[in-house]
C-alpha cells in the first residue's frame, strides 16, 4: 500500500499500513470521492500532522476527534484552520486561554503550523470527514490506526506531554504509559465547556513548565504566519 508520509513515521507504521483495515480505509475514500462526495481535509493533507512533526521529534501531543466538516477549514491538524476562513469557536477559546495565561495576544493567523514545527503533534483520532457530516468517518477504521500511533509514541518515546481535552481525548489515556509520559487533562475548548475548566486550566503554561524541567525547549505558543 503506497502511502506518502514522513520517513520516520513510515518506518514506525509500515506494518500497520499493510493491514487489511488500512487498505479498506483507502478503498472507502476512493469510492467516496469517485461518487462525488466532498472529503476533508484534501487527500494530500490527510497525513499532514505526521509530515510536519516527525516521530523522532514529537514532544507534545494534542488530540481531538475528527476534522472540521466545513469548507476551507480542515487542513490536517486538529483545531487548526486555514487563514482567511471563519474562526471556529473552539479556536477562539484557545486564543482566550493563551492570552489569559501567557499574555499572548490573539492573532489574525489561525493556522497552527508553527506549533507543529516546534514538534507539537496535532492529531485527530479520525483523519477524514465528509462535508457537513461530523463524525461521518468514525466507523471506517481510523481510530484503530491512530490508537496504534498513540501506543507507538508511548512505547518508543519518553517524556512526551499529552494534552487530553474532554472525554473523547481522555478515553485514550489508557494507551499512554503514565510512568514515562506526562498527561494534562482539561475540558474541551468549545463554548459548551471552555468556561468550566479549559479557560483557567493553564494547560499551555504547564506544558512549558514540564518541558523546562526535563531540559527541553518550551513551546512558543504564539500563533505565527
Amino acid at each position: 500500500m503506497n502511502i506518502n508520509i514522513e520517513a520516520s513515521w513510515l518506518e514506525i507504521l509500515k506494518d500497520e499500513f499493510e493491514k487489511d483495515y488500512m487498505k479498506e480505509i483507502k478503498s472507502f475514500l476512493v469510492q467516496q470521492i469517485e461518487a462525488g462526495k466532498t472529503i476533508y481535509p484534501n487527500p494530500k493533507n490527510i497525513f499532514k500532522a505526521f509530515d510536519k512533526t516527525p516521530f523522532d521529534k514529537v514532544k507534545v501531543v494534542i488530540l481531538w476527534q475528527d476534522p472540521y466538516h466545513w469548507p476551507n477549514q480542515a487542513q490536517g491538524f486538529c483545531f487548526s484552520v486555514q487563514n482567511g476562513t471563519k474562526l471556529p469557536p473552539s479556536l477562539q477559546n484557545i486564543y482566550k486561554e493563551l492570552e489569559r495565561s501567557l499574555w499572548i495576544k490573539p492573532s489574525l493567523n489561525w493556522d497552527l503550523t508553527s506549533w507543529s514545527e516546534q514538534w507539537v503533534f496535532l492529531l485527530n483520532a479520525i483523519l477524514t470527514v465528509e462535508w457537513w457530516k461530523p463524525a461521518s468517518h468514525s466507523q471506517i477504521g481510523w481510530e484503530k490506526f491512530t490508537d496504534e500511533v498513540i501506543k507507538q509514541i508511548s512505547e518508543k518515546k519518553e517524556n512526551v506531554v499529552f494534552l487530553l481535552w474532554w472525554a473523547f481525548a481522555q478515553s485514550k489515556e489508557k494507551l499512554i504509559d503514565e510512568k514515562k509520559h506526562f498527561i494534562l487533562k482539561t475540558t474541551h475548548p468549545s463554548p459548551f465547556s471552555a468556561h468550566r475548566w479549559f479557560i483557567w486550566s493553564d494547560c499551555f503554561k504547564k506544558t512549558n513548565e514540564i518541558l523546562e524541567k526535563i531540559w527541553k525547549k518550551p513551546i512558543n505558543w504564539e500563533i505565527k504566519s
